[in-house]
């Protein structure tokens, strides 16, 4: 089988996907059917239409009018507008025929050249199918894809004389609060309005863009324009509510009330760390106001739905419609660049000083978390139509934050990276380059250089060499924690120790294989063959058959 077929087969096996299309060609799939499959494609993720395989990955082969598969791509750009641009493999699967189209995802929408525009989703049951594009999710893709900015879109119907003229005061205030741009407080309410986009002159006339409606509108004007804005707070004790409050005020306005509810459930302790009392809250305010700020910017205002802010005993929650934008993922949300579904008002916040300016609010977030020794924010509960955070409620490991205080106090602040990687060791204790690069969101030689200069600080200790080497906590962190053996434990034994307990094991059982060897010593497979190799070197011991059945006794 060569390497065409192996992939297709796999692909088979995966079975269909928003990515992948399975079509039958028995009866020679009408070239109208063709076309729509791919705009579905384009107009979602791209991926893979297999032509002559059936729903259910029956390989059945390709009708003899498609197996010249050289006339496809044409014919693909031909039937759709703006013309999309396929490629095409024929490969041979159970001897039958098989075409692989590779769709791109579109940068724009796409239809069939007699205007059938259609889109992929996944139904109920978890198997996808195509559906049509209606107008009103025309805005939603081009926003999430960046092309069109929505809080930008001007509202002719709405006259800025109807806006109310105290939520100007508000944004003054918030300015000074939250340290935004000081220059924007010299500037008279119309220039106010022009600097940061909150109206546009039409016509001779000013009116209110999106952002300007959310920031400045009236209560009214927000249900009757914006319907789909909303911001619900809950407090839930277990099936009991203890708070079920819905907002639609201006948006510095509910946030200020959200602000106020959520910060009278914060509690603190306080510890002691030199001269210093720290405080330890059970909710990083800082982490909740970023993620709060995001849901409330980066939301989808097409889609209907509330943010919601929920706190239950299992910690807080925060989602808000609209899943992440075209290029941000859950493998890369620690290092994508900073990317917003309604930008001027995302521009607007930061201006304001309510976001952070460099955009990496989600540091914030995870900082707010990390430091205190608590599970970094989980975001795996977010789908194509949500984002949501997960903020657990568990006890701070008061030990860990002593750490990084007195380390911030020598160098900064601690970079995320290395509050990463150090949650984990104290999590899981010891730990490779290849095991932390998923959780950094960085290429391996970033985490290496990452590790090493938590080495020379003191933080880590490194063991072994190559790709085998690991990385534990320090024996002086252990020591401070007052946590001896379990470092003993962790970072191992000393080579001669570890030859030693081989060499008794030896002599109460008669002989050892490498499985027991690495169970034994806490070695990976190539740590134990070097030291098996090492030990026959030096006469300690000899080896007794090859390969998967070879043991070792004393020589």
């Amino acid at each position: 089988m060569d390497t065409n077929e192996h992939e297709i087969g796999k692909l088979i096996r995966q079975g269909e996907s928003l990515a992948l299309e399975f079509k039958s060609d028995l009866k020679c799939l009408p070239d109208r059917d063709l076309v729509a499959a791919v705009v579905s494609l384009a107009n979602t993720e791209g991926g893979e239409l297999l032509l002559g395989v059936e729903d259910d990955g029956t390989v059945s082969g390709l009708h003899a009018n498609h197996l010249n598969v050289s006339g496809i791509p044409s014919l693909v750009a031909n039937k759709t507008n703006p013309a999309i641009s396929v490629r095409v493999e024929r490969c041979d699967l159970q001897g039958k025929s098989v075409a692989r189209i590779t769709v791109p995802r579109s940068r724009q929408l796409v239809s069939t050249s007699d205007g059938f525009l259609v889109r992929r989703r996944i139904r109920l049951d978890g198997t996808p199918e195509a559906v049509p594009f209606y107008p009103h999710e025309f805005i939603q893709r081009q926003s999430s894809m960046g092309l069109v900015d929505p809080s930008a879109m001007v509202l002719e119907e709405i006259d800025a004389s109807q806006l109310d003229p105290l939520q100007r005061l508000r944004i003054r205030n918030a300015i000074k609060k939250y340290g935004g741009e000081q220059s924007l407080l010299a500037l008279a309410d119309d220039e106010l309005d022009g600097a940061l986009g909150l109206c546009r002159e039409i016509n001779g006339a000013k009116r209110p863009t999106i952002a300007g409606l959310l920031l400045l509108g009236t209560e009214s004007l927000l249900r009757q324009h914006l319907p789909a804005y909303e911001v619900a707070f809950q407090v839930l004790h277990g099936t009991d509510v203890r708070v079920n409050e819905f907002f639609r005020k201006p948006l510095l306005e509910t946030f200020e009330e959200v602000e106020l509810l959520f910060k009278a459930r914060v509690e603190e302790e306080e510890i002691q760390v030199g001269l210093f009392r720290v405080p330890v809250p059970n909710y990083d305010r800082r982490a909740f106001r970023e993620a709060f700020v995001n849901a409330l910017v980066h939301r989808d205002f097409s889609r209907l739905g509330a943010v919601h802010v929920k706190i239950t005993g299992d910690g807080l929650s925060i989602s808000n419609p609209g899943g992440f934008v075209e290029g941000v993922t859950l493998d890369n949300l620690l290092v994508a660049d900073p990317r917003s579904r309604n930008p001027l008002l995302a521009d607007v916040i930061k201006r304001i000083g309510l976001a952070e300016r460099t955009g990496r609010g989600i540091d914030r977030i995870y900082e707010g978390m990390l430091r205190y020794g608590r599970p970094v924010p989980d975001y795996s509960m977010s789908d194509e139509f949500t984002v949501s955070v997960q903020m657990a409620n568990v006890a701070a490991d008061l030990d860990f934050l002593k750490m990084v205080i007195e380390q911030e106090d020598k160098l900064g602040n601690m970079p995320i990276d290395s509050l990463i990687i150090l949650s984990r060791l104290r999590e899981e204790r010891r730990l490779t380059t290849t095991d932390l690069a998923p959780s950094v969101q960085k290429t391996e030689t970033n985490v290496r250089a990452t590790l090493e200069k938590l080495v020379e600080t003191g933080l880590l200790e490194p063991h072994g060499t190559g790709r085998g080497r690991t990385y534990t906590l320090s024996a002086t962190l252990y020591r401070k924690a007052g946590k001896k053996s379990e470092y003993i434990r962790q970072a191992g034994f000393a080579p001669i120790q570890q030859e030693q307990m081989v060499l008794n094991y030896i002599d109460r059982h008669g002989s050892i294989k490498r499985a027991e060897v690495m169970d034994l010593c806490h070695l990976d497979r190539n740590q134990a063959y070097r030291m098996l190799a090492r030990m026959k070197e030096a006469g300690q011991i000899k080896q007794i058959g090859e390969h998967k059945g070879a043991v070792y006794e004393r020589a």
